[in-house]
């Protein structure tokens, strides 16, 4: 059987960004597993506009070259890992776009949140496993929430996110709930279209 596909999600494209820090340090922690596939998503690679398509794409395929690229992209993979920047309490506008962009191709996939940020993005990511439970996908209840602190010392170059044990603990064990709940929707969506083809 294939292994679970995961993407590590870049959450923000502005310059200057943070996210680059968390992507690249759990999609290490993600590439030392054996059992799964992991690969970096970056959104800067899918410029896509402000939503403005005639529906939801749940309803109506999307007109934009760019959003259809992104479902493609979307489409190959089994679960997903977020970076969620916190603005004004909220994730990045960029973050909830992407998201909207797509609709089947999130279905019955799991998904998991980097959190940085105030309050190590908690506010954030909370309203973003509102989001995923509205596209049909599994949140897992593990995150990993990044404070002022530790990203000032991050940012400043006194240290990488490697070098906190706590956060490395936390990330392998996000990645071990969110690799069971992969692996068990990967196999009922398997299950579900062997039953389908069947009928």
């Amino acid at each position: 059987m294939a292994r679970p596909k995961i993407a590590i999600v870049v959450g923000s494209t502005r310059e200057g960004r943070f996210a680059d820090n968390p992507a690249n340090w759990i999609y290490e922690l993600a590439r030392q597993r054996s059992d799964i596939e992991v690969e970096l998503v970056d959104l800067r690679d899918y410029p896509m506009p402000l939503f403005d398509e005639p529906a939801s794409p749940a309803w109506v395929p999307s007109k934009s070259e760019v959003a259809q690229k992104w479902q493609k992209k979307v489409e190959q993979f089994d679960g997903f890992v977020f970076t969620a920047a916190e603005y004004n309490r909220g994730p990045t506008a960029v973050l909830k776009n992407a998201l909207d962009y797509a609709y089947p191709q999130w279905n019955k996939k799991a998904a998991a949140f980097v959190g940085y940020g105030g309050v190590g993005g908690a506010r954030a990511v909370e309203q973003l496993r509102l989001n995923a439970v509205e596209l049909q996908m599994a949140p897992i209840r593990v995150g990993v929430h990044i404070q002022w602190a530790v990203m000032s010392e991050v940012m400043e170059g006194k240290k990488k996110l490697a070098d906190f044990d706590f956060l490395n603990q936390t990330g392998r064990e996000l990645l071990d709930q969110l690799v069971w709940w992969t692996k068990a929707l990967k196999d009922a969506r398997e299950s579900e279209a062997q039953t389908a083809q069947a009928a």
